[in-house]
């Protein structure tokens, strides 16, 4: 192994050491028959500049958001990470640390979850957070199965305008959880609350989303209520940004809140590792899936944190096991937890904001230039549908030769939609660029 930095006088000396004449006396018990018998048809060593400049030429054909603009979203977006993430996320105690069963060791760590929790419930309006999941499709999946054990029931209602990914993981959750899994189809973009209350009958639980995958706001409100009247249990899948001018859905009735936590604090690293975040009422403490750190005091006492619910397998009989998850996205959750600390509630009001103000802007201006909005008479949030006159993949390939990335192909996941973009603007976007966008989407 010539990347050792070894010398064979090293070499034996360990073998003179643990008293032996050869490597190949290591391994005398493995039979010939199984050992392959010739050295490995690796390319020459590179030394360490030769490496890095090898890196860097296989790194320079990715494209990236520094290097085109992008409206693209369906669920990771473009957003600002401030460099305190990075700079927090880079110590030591954070950046290496194991989970934390041992709390005389982990308190940082401990704290962190906690405080992220906190963040979590303030925003949703929920009484108690696990840790974090992995993303925001395995957490839709993990409340499925809370609902299917609190009401004994095995029918889940999804809506069409939940995002297809979401969607698809929870019905290749389904028959390991014994879920029978039913879609409400949209109508003009949203979902119709007497449709879906018609469907939640006899139903664990309703997951619709809001914003939903179009952009457009849900009657979120009526539709939990709907879920209630059914004796289902409303959940809503939310993006964290949103929710600085969007009702919380604790207020509005669900019983639980889950999503994609990228928006907050993480770059869109080619789709993930991201988090996952779910919050619900404290009657399904018990039945959370992942770890909940809670705070305590010790024999002297001051004030300290501990694990204190873990529902996973490893440490409860199976039967009343709600996940199987190995452990947490606690890294990218403190990314999220710094995030949010950073902006503050105005903070987080004002970055809603900039976000409609700017959506708002495109929606306009691509109207203006002949476009044709999917949904014209939906309000929406950072995301909206435009119809591009041909088929949105041949517009994308266009767009992006002139360093452009104008969104997803909505077409690859509704019928109907072929010549139908998905455009996605926060608060990274300018006016300038959106105009460019037009431009080359008129064109």
């Amino acid at each position: 192994m010539t990347f050792l930095s070894l010398t064979e006088q090293d070499r034996e000396q360990m073998l003179e050491t643990i008293g032996v004449d050869s490597i190949d006396e290591l391994f005398e018990q493995i039979p010939v028959g199984v050992r392959l018998g010739r050295a490995l048809e690796l390319e020459p060593a590179l030394s360490e500049p030769e490496l890095v400049a090898h890196l860097n030429e296989l790194a320079s054909r990715n494209i990236d958001t520094g290097r085109e603009v992008s409206f693209l979203g369906a669920g990771i977006y473009d957003h600002y990470v401030p460099a305190v993430v990075d700079a927090v996320l880079a110590r030591g105690e954070f950046l290496t640390a194991y989970t934390p069963y041992q709390p005389e060791m982990s308190q940082g760590v401990l704290q962190a979850i906690f405080e992220y929790q906190t963040a979590i419930c303030e925003l949703t309006g929920m009484d108690v957070s696990n840790a974090s999941g992995y993303d925001g499709t395995t957490v839709a999946a993990d409340a499925c199965y809370l609902a299917r054990q609190a009401t004994g029931r095995s029918k889940v209602v999804l809506t069409e305008s939940l995002n297809p990914q979401v969607r698809q993981v929870v019905k290749t959750y389904a028959p390991g959880f014994g879920l029978d899994v039913v879609e409400v189809p949209h109508r003009d973009g949203t979902t119709d609350p007497d449709e879906l209350r018609a469907a939640a009958g006899e139903a664990a639980c309703v997951i619709f989303q809001q914003p939903n995958f179009f952009g457009c706001l849900e009657p979120a409100p009526d539709l939990a209520a709907a879920a209630n009247d059914a004796g289902a249990l409303p959940v809503a899948h939310v993006d964290p940004v949103s929710l600085g001018v969007l009702e919380a859905p604790g207020v509005y009735g669900c019983a639980l809140a889950i999503g994609e936590g990228q928006s907050a604090g993480n770059y869109q690293s080619y789709g993930g590792p991201h988090y996952g975040f779910l919050a619900a009422r404290s009657e399904f403490i018990r039945r959370m899936p992942g770890r909940i750190s809670g705070e305590t005091v010790d024999s002297e006492g001051r004030r300290g944190f501990v694990l204190t619910l873990q529902t996973r397998e490893q440490h409860i009989r199976r039967e009343k096991a709600t996940s199987n998850i190995t452990t947490n996205q606690t890294l990218l959750a403190l990314a999220g937890l710094v995030h949010l600390s950073w902006l503050g509630p105005q903070g987080l009001r004002e970055l809603g904001e900039t976000c409609l103000a700017l959506s708002r802007y495109a929606k306009e201006r691509l109207s203006e230039a002949g476009l044709e909005l999917v949904f014209p008479e939906k309000a929406t949030f950072k995301e909206f549908a435009v119809r591009v006159g041909r088929p949105a993949k041949d517009a994308i390939s266009d767009a992006r030769a002139a360093g452009i990335h104008p969104g997803y192909a909505l077409g690859r996941d509704y019928a109907g939609l072929d010549d139908a973009l998905l455009v996605a603007v926060t608060e990274k976007r300018t006016t300038a660029e959106i105009d460019s966008l037009v431009e080359v989407l008129a064109a």
